[in-house]
């Protein structure tokens, strides 16, 4: 018993210096493998972002910059989460999405879409496309957590920090 409360007291330990927020959850890599979480965005700058987020909070991070990328990566990586931007040149968002649904392979996997423009027009056109949420651009470590805990929720359940 003591030495299973020093371990979590130890992931507690690990995540606060690690900068995620209480009440964020964190996956215990060591009892289940890292979950996989594709970030597909035209921006260097928000593929960062999203990467170091992502992977201070445990996740596996795979980037790519425009649809046919990502979809390349989709088939070949089969991530537990996808986040879309919705413009992007070659491939957009939306018909990014589309095909991840369409097909019965990968049509499971939750896809939500980033975005700039957060307005009812970009919220409908996503759902219509099969995305199961929208994050609005520039987002904060918190939303983009919440977001991901939203889709996958018994990761969340299972590996929640105390507050």
């Amino acid at each position: 018993m003591r030495v299973a409360q020093t371990e979590e007291n130890q992931r507690v330990n690990t995540a606060g210096a690690q900068g995620v927020a209480p009440g964020i959850s964190i996956p215990d890599t060591r009892a289940q493998p890292r979950r996989k979480v594709l970030v597909i965005d035209d921006s260097s700058t928000i593929r960062r972002t999203a990467e170091i987020f992502l992977s201070q909070a445990g996740y596996q991070v795979v980037l790519a910059e425009d649809g046919f990328e990502a979809l390349a990566k989709v088939g070949e990586l089969h991530p537990d989460l996808v986040f879309c931007d919705i413009l992007m040149p070659r491939l957009d968002g939306y018909q990014t999405c589309s095909l991840i649904k369409k097909s019965p392979r990968f049509h499971a996997i939750p896809v939500i879409m980033l975005s700039s423009r957060d307005g009812v027009f970009d919220r409908s056109r996503g759902r219509l496309v099969g995305a199961h949420d929208h994050l609005a651009k520039p987002f904060t470590r918190e939303a983009l957590l919440h977001a991901v805990q939203a889709c996958l929720p018994c990761q969340a359940a299972d590996h929640m920090l105390p507050a």
